[in-house]
């Protein structure tokens, strides 16, 4: 890998006569779904919708796992989590498997990027991402300072004319949900003025005053996004940016973060690139943030290693008729541990199967969400829950092998269809799509008794300080070869 990534930086002049090299804004805001209003949601969001109308927006987008370490590590690594190790929080000493594994910052380093990264990283080690740059290091969810992101920003752009990669990391919406900052938003929403996020299927309180800060915070990043895309557009390198905005996973509410379920798991995706990415387009091809390594190395003129399991959205940016992926993989492993709780899903166009290898096991993660998040007592949200709701709730604490939806019919994913024999031959497709799908990414735990070990062993490992590592690695290492 580190050869081909030598001799394409050699080559680069060559791929890149006549054309100056675009530079790459890459935009992330952390715990939000598509809550914006370019995709529908009662929220004020002017300067993303403006970027959506200018781009193209996906409208279903999804990231590996719905954990902030695990997104972060498989977008710079362009590995699901199982491959390149980083399977819970950094900030409970999980990890990748390696420092050398490839990754953004390095590859781009290769081809004459200059690289820089503002706000947290997330991901351990940190000493296999050398950025040329870095700002803001810490996660800042006091949000102090706010104005200092575009700042470090602008300098960094107008400090030299080399291409550019920068990666802007933003604290909102992660919790708490503070409803204003800096006097941002100017007008903060109330409980009274929001319903609940629709996927949690409920009508509560507290949920709606939850989502209004939520919402709050949605707002408040809206107006920094629009703070930096000022700075760009004033350096004069605008034109020739490919700007990505994603968010790193869902919502920290109920059947959001740290779930399987598309509340967790789907995020907004909006790309604008003046003059080569199509304006106003919204796109349904079931795409992946592990698409956006082969993506930033198509763009920097570099080659796309084999190994890597997802591929590059310029064909679609483009408008190019090409063959798309039929179905979309995500996992589970842990968070902190307090919720370790394997898991697989497969979906098509329309349905999603999650496989739950420990089924049987309570999942710690639902206790560990009322408690921690909503901090609503278990009997006070299914008594506000009808039949079906409660029996969704209910299938969170103890999950079934399998749970299948139709998420046509059904797209906050509330009655299981595994049981049903009319849909039997579509589980079983969906299974051996997600078994071939292991096999071909070495995913350990296709073996269930590492699924269990693994949970026994974080268990063991406790929630105590000093925070102990979870020794893992020996057993869930499947060994890629970067040189492929």
């Amino acid at each position: 890998m580190k050869r081909l990534l030598l001799l394409a930086g050699l080559l680069l002049p060559l791929l890149v006569i006549g054309r100056e090299r675009p530079n790459i804004l890459f935009i992330i805001s952390e715990d939000n779904g598509p809550e914006l209003g370019s995709y529908g949601a009662p929220v004020k969001t002017p300067h993303l919708d403006r970027l959506a109308k200018r781009g193209v927006l996906f409208n279903r987008a999804f990231v590996p796992q719905a954990g902030c370490s695990q997104s972060r590590a498989a977008i710079l690594s362009g590995l699901y989590p199982h491959q390149n190790g980083q399977i819970g929080l950094a900030t409970w000493k999980y990890h990748m498997y390696r420092e050398a594994t490839p990754n953004i910052p390095r590859s781009l380093q290769t081809a004459g990027y200059r690289t820089g990264i503002i706000g947290k990283l997330h991901v351990n080690p940190e000493s296999a991402f050398p950025f040329d740059f870095t700002a803001i290091p810490g996660s800042n969810f006091a949000r102090k300072d706010m104005d200092q992101y575009a700042a470090h920003a602008e300098k960094f752009i107008n400090e030299s004319d080399q291409p550019f990669y920068l990666q802007v990391n933003y604290p909102d919406a992660h919790a708490p949900f503070i409803p204003q900052v800096d006097n941002r938003p100017k007008k903060p929403l109330t409980g009274d003025e929001a319903a609940a996020l629709p996927y949690m299927a409920l009508d509560h309180s507290k949920l709606r005053s939850s989502t209004a800060d939520y919402y709050n915070c949605m707002m408040r990043l809206d107006t920094y996004i629009g703070d930096l895309i000022k700075v760009l557009k004033k350096s004069g390198k605008y034109r020739n940016t490919l700007i990505i905005y994603i968010g790193d996973h869902g919502a920290d509410l109920l059947r959001g973060k740290r779930t399987s379920y598309e509340g967790g798991l789907r995020i907004p995706l909006i790309v604008s690139w003046p003059g080569v990415a199509r304006r106003n387009i919204r796109l349904e091809q079931l795409t992946s943030t592990i698409d956006l390594y082969p993506t930033f190395l198509e763009v920097a003129g570099l080659p796309v290693p084999a190994y890597l399991p997802g591929r590059s959205i310029l064909p679609l940016l483009r408008g190019e008729e090409v063959a798309w992926r039929r179905y979309l993989f995500t996992e589970f492993h842990v968070h902190s541990n307090h919720n370790p709780y394997p898991q697989r899903t497969v979906r098509d166009d329309r349905y999603k199967l999650i496989w739950n290898p420990l089924a049987g096991t309570t999942n710690p993660g639902y206790a560990f969400t009322l408690a921690n998040t909503v901090k609503i007592p278990e009997e006070e949200i299914l008594e506000a829950a009808s039949p079906q709701v409660r029996e969704a709730y209910l299938r969170i604490k103890s999950p079934p092998e399998f749970e299948l939806y139709d998420l046509q019919a059904d797209p906050f994913e509330i009655n299981d269809l595994s049981e049903d024999p009319d849909r039997a031959e579509i589980l079983e497709r969906l299974r051996t799509e997600l078994r071939n799908w292991q096999q071909r990414t070495r995913d350990p735990l296709i073996d269930p008794d590492k699924a269990r070990r693994l949970f026994d062993l974080i268990r063991e490992t406790g929630i105590d300080r000093p925070r102990k590592t979870v020794p893992y690695a020996e057993f869930l290492d499947p060994g890629l070869d970067f040189e492929g």
